[in-house]
């Protein structure tokens, strides 16, 4: 069975950082996208950043480039979200969440949809971040 276990959420000023790991177990497939969502309360799940297993290219949506770093330990299937530059509106639960890609040979950087929430084939319990003003 997978499991996708987030840790590292919490409560901090705007400006300051946090970051987020994810730890996967019981993977059956060595070719995915792993990465995160977020969702406020009362808006509609994001998909933030992911991470590809095959050449390690990335996604980030437009809303944290150049504040929001991913990363991973394939050794250790772990995945991190370096969160910079916090705001206000980055607080939210944050999801891991992991799609396998064994279905295409499409490079990630040409889909045009490269990171959306139907998707996903397992998901993480979700970790809140709070951002104060």
């Amino acid at each position: 069975e997978v499991q996708l276990v987030e840790s590292g959420g919490g409560l901090v000023q705007t400006g300051g950082s946090l970051r987020l790991s994810c730890v996967a177990s019981g993977l059956t497939f060595d070719d995915y996208a792993i990465g995160w969502f977020r969702q406020a309360p009362g808006k509609e799940r994001e998909g933030v950043s992911c991470i590809s297993s095959r050449d390690g290219s990335t996604y980030y949506a437009d809303s944290v480039k150049g504040r929001f770093t991913i990363s991973n330990d394939n050794a250790k299937n772990t995945v991190f979200l370096q969160m910079n530059s916090l705001k206000p509106e980055d607080t939210a639960d944050y999801y891991c969440a992991i799609e396998s890609r064994t279905w295409t040979t499409q490079p990630m950087a040409e889909m045009v949809t490269p990171w959306v929430d139907y998707a996903m084939d397992y998901w993480g319990n979700g970790t809140l971040v709070i951002v104060s003003s």
